[in-house]
């Protein structure tokens, strides 16, 4: 799509949601139920082409973290939209009755979704759910990484939806740098925190408010009570799916000083479980580009070389195929990249800590992540770790799981995101709250005004005599 296709698809919707005004709660849930069927007959066609843009993609992962994930939250977008589009009303002070007050949730009109090329459907259809729920029009643009992908899912929406109530825009960074300048009334990116600061400054020039989602190095802290057979598991599990891939895997493990290897060795032992062999499993998914693999490869030999210990799945094998092995990286350097960026891949750090407290202060330190994992049976612990600093969302004694709860809001806090969504929050994120009063019969605010040096003064300054009790 050229750079004026872009500009005339958008003035289409814009026009569009000024002219025909708020999506009835009939056309919302019709909405929905398209694009529900559109993705059930397609899932084994958005299976093939992401797994072609990532070289190896789990037809297993795509169904589990993406299809499924979706269909439940339009299921409970349909249901519960009904309740959420009612008026809420709101009381109104004795000093203004008798009269009424409520708050309306309108639609912004039209919404941007910049999606990244991790979960291609997932964040391009997620956000896409609450938007036509609470009755806007969108745009989306997927991932320059995933073509394939976004190809299909392009024609997939073309087929189904009129362009003037969902559109799928592909192209490269220009055309994502374009889109993200574009006037919307809401706009929504998933990615890195680098390059969300450049679509917020690019929104800014429209004053166009924006949902980030932006990831972060997410810590989880195994506590001295837990067993650590059982967060060796859950971790691995959150760890190595999508080959790492994925904005709120575990970053980085803190656990007891004198347990590091034990815990690396049980990490790795659930891995070779899951995935007995890499370069030929097709549950075990490649990077998406040598771009990221370079990295990834450079940060570990980074780590060697400083004298951390290395441990790897034995099928690791040269990485032609894409693929990188799960690696465990035990006490890395602190300055190096392990410890320092988001690492978006099958390597974990492992650091000892001699005291929760230490552990504690640890992740205090640092900017706040999108995701926090805590693992432990004691209550008193699980409020230490939860109270040890903001984190976007949080799971206990697991990971990842606060993201597929869809009546729990999903965002991130500073440089790890702005904003959340999923379910009424989402709803709520993608609509105005626009605040109605209904004057009564009897208007006797009005009566006090000016000239203030007869009843209407006296009342006006016993009004004000009240008011300071």
């Amino acid at each position: 799509m050229t750079l004026a296709q872009l500009s005339d698809r958008f003035r289409l919707q814009h026009a569009a949601s000024r002219a025909e005004g708020a999506a009835s709660a009939q056309e919302r849930r019709g909405r929905l139920e398209t694009l529900k069927a559109m993705v059930l007959e397609r899932r084994e066609a958005f299976a093939r082409a992401i797994d072609a843009d990532f070289g190896a993609r789990s037809a297993m992962e795509t169904g589990l973290l993406e299809v499924t994930p979706l269909i439940r939250s339009l299921d409970h977008a349909r249901a519960r939209l009904g309740r959420w589009m009612r008026d809420e009303r709101r009381p109104v002070n004795l000093m203004f009755q008798p009269s009424r007050a409520w708050i309306r949730h309108e639609p912004l009109g039209v919404v941007g979704v910049i999606a990244p090329w991790n979960y291609p459907l997932l964040l391009a259809l997620g956000p896409t759910v609450d938007a036509l729920a609470a009755g806007n029009r969108v745009m989306i643009k997927p991932s320059e990484l995933t073509p394939a992908f976004g190809a299909l899912l392009e024609a997939a929406v073309a087929e189904r939806f009129d362009p003037a109530v969902l559109t799928v825009v592909n192209g490269g960074v220009d055309t994502a740098q374009a889109f993200s300048r574009l006037a919307f009334d809401h706009l929504v990116f998933t990615g890195s925190t680098r390059v969300g600061r450049e679509v917020m400054r690019a929104a800014a020039e429209n004053l166009t408010p924006v949902t980030l989602e932006l990831g972060g190095k997410s810590p989880a802290v195994v506590a001295p009570d837990y067993p650590l057979d059982k967060a060796a598991r859950s971790i691995a599990f959150g760890k190595f799916l999508n080959a790492g891939q994925t904005c709120i895997a575990p970053d980085y493990a803190l656990v007891p000083a004198g347990q590091v290897r034990a815990f690396a060795e049980a990490v790795l032992d659930q891995a070779r479980r899951a995935y007995p062999t890499l370069q030929d499993n097709p549950d075990y998914s490649g990077v998406i580009s040598e771009r990221h693999r370079v990295r990834l490869h450079e940060a570990v030999a980074a780590a060697r070389a400083a004298g951390a210990e290395v441990l790897e799945h034995p099928d690791a094998g040269d990485g032609n195929n894409g693929k990188i092995a799960p690696t465990l990286v035990l006490n890395p350097p602190s300055d190096g990249l392990l410890m320092q960026e988001e690492i978006f891949g099958p390597v974990l750090p492992v650091v000892g800590y001699d005291s929760l407290d230490e552990a504690l202060a640890f992740v205090a330190a640092r900017p706040r992540p999108l995701a926090l994992y805590g693992f432990t049976n004691q209550a008193r612990t699980r409020d230490r770790i939860l109270g040890s600093g903001l984190s976007g969302g949080a799971t206990l004694n697991g990971t990842m799981l606060h993201i597929a709860q869809n009546d729990l809001p999903f965002g991130g806090v500073g440089p790890s995101g702005l904003g959340a969504y999923h379910g009424p929050e989402g709803f709520k994120r993608f609509s105005h709250a626009r605040a109605v009063y209904d004057v009564g019969p009897v208007n006797a605010f009005e009566r006090l005004g000016p000239p203030w040096d007869g009843a209407a003064g006296r009342l006006a300054r016993a009004a004000l005599r009240f008011l300071a009790r």
